[in-house]
């Protein structure tokens, strides 16, 4: 979490190297927990490179199957180690490829900013 630089009130926010290699770690360790992920990403400004003091990390995983309903699913991960506030989406993977097949603003969004820091071999 961001962090005051010594006794001033100014906040020092993580930057793009940080939080990238925490997601990566972080994506990993979820994989090994849990053997019906296939993919974690993330998308938005820390995707696009224009993030800054506040920011949050907007996280997306790929999942096989869940009886869960889609607005409860993120409740079940622990997200706590990132060092920014973080949100997360998760689709099981017939979701995800219907989503690919839309050509919604967030579904063009999804494709073309995402970066993947895990994905599960065949």
């Amino acid at each position: 979490m961001p962090v005051r630089s010594s006794s001033s009130s100014v906040l020092k926010w993580p930057d793009h190297k940080t939080v990238d290699r925490a997601a990566r770690s972080w994506s990993t360790e979820q994989a090994h927990r849990q053997n019906e992920i296939i993919r974690i990403g993330y998308f938005g400004s820390y995707a696009r490179g224009d993030w800054g003091v506040g920011s949050d990390l907007d996280l997306i995983a790929i999942i096989t199957v869940t009886s869960d309903p889609f607005e409860r699913r993120s409740q079940k991960w622990d997200l706590n180690g990132l060092p920014v506030p973080a949100d997360l989406i998760v689709y099981t993977l017939p979701e995800w490829e219907g989503l690919q097949n839309k050509e919604t603003k967030f579904a063009r969004m999804l494709r073309d900013e995402t970066i993947w820091t895990f994905t599960r071999n065949a």
